[in-house]
């Protein structure tokens, strides 16, 4: 690259700074985004299949998502947790 010298000033450094910060900020929220979706979709999944047992429709009343809710709540589940 010595032959393709940028014609580096203040200004234009900010610009590219700049520029790498947006880009690659961008594609951090849309991995994250993507990321976060597929959890979700598998929190579901796993919960559909539990309370379902292989039938095709669950059983009413069995408070699944309360008893969820309190349980992950009570065990710090997802607390400082990567």
């Amino acid at each position: 690259m010595a032959n393709n010298k940028l014609n580096m000033n203040f200004d234009f450094l900010i610009s590219q700074i700049d520029d790498a910060h947006q880009i690659l900020q961008k594609n951090a929220v849309k991995a994250v985004n993507i990321h976060i979706t597929l959890r979700n979709w598998l929190i579901g999944f796993y919960i559909v299949e539990y309370e379902q047992k292989g039938e095709d429709r669950a059983k009413y009343g069995t408070k699944l998502l309360v008893n969820l809710g309190v349980n992950i709540l009570r065990n710090n589940c997802w607390v400082g947790k990567p």
